[in-house]
């Protein structure tokens, strides 16, 4: 649609700066299984292969606690040199899991409403397990602080 609300045609030559963000879904998808089909999936639309991998949602299955897995799984692969994965998706808060909104005066500060959430220690421990995953594929010692 055009902005004067007409019925308009357009074309791109793409965007080399997108990427794809694998979240999971009947399946996770993290697994080199899931990389291997994002990749191939971008060779057929004559795309580069940048991925985001999502530690959450269909990947950890729903269920926070497993964000660690998928982020140590992502890390691994990272450290050994992976170089498709640019970037990972953490739903993170300050305090674990999820709440329900039905009374405001009950809520707890620092959990989530929304999805279910990791809490500030375990985000604090996926993210250096990042870092020192980054820090090996590039050749270079963690500074961890």
């Amino acid at each position: 649609m055009t902005k004067r609300g007409g019925s308009a045609i357009l074309t791109t030559a793409g965007n080399d700066d997108c990427h794809v963000i694998l979240r999971g879904g009947a399946e996770p998808n993290f697994d080199e299984r899931g990389i291997a089909a994002a990749e191939a999936e971008a060779k057929r639309a004559d795309l580069p292969c940048r991925l985001m991998i999502d530690a959450s949602h269909g990947n950890s299955r729903k269920d926070p606690a497993n964000q660690q897995d998928v982020v140590s799984h992502v890390a691994a692969r990272v450290a050994d040199g992976e170089r498709r994965i640019f970037g990972m998706m953490i739903e993170s808060h300050l305090v674990e899991g999820r709440q329900d909104f039905a009374d405001p005066r009950t809520l707890v500060y620092g959990q989530s409403i929304t999805d279910g959430c990791a809490g500030w220690d375990a985000t604090v421990r996926m993210l250096n397990g990042l870092a020192e995953a980054v820090e090996a594929r590039r050749g270079l010692p963690f500074l961890a602080g």
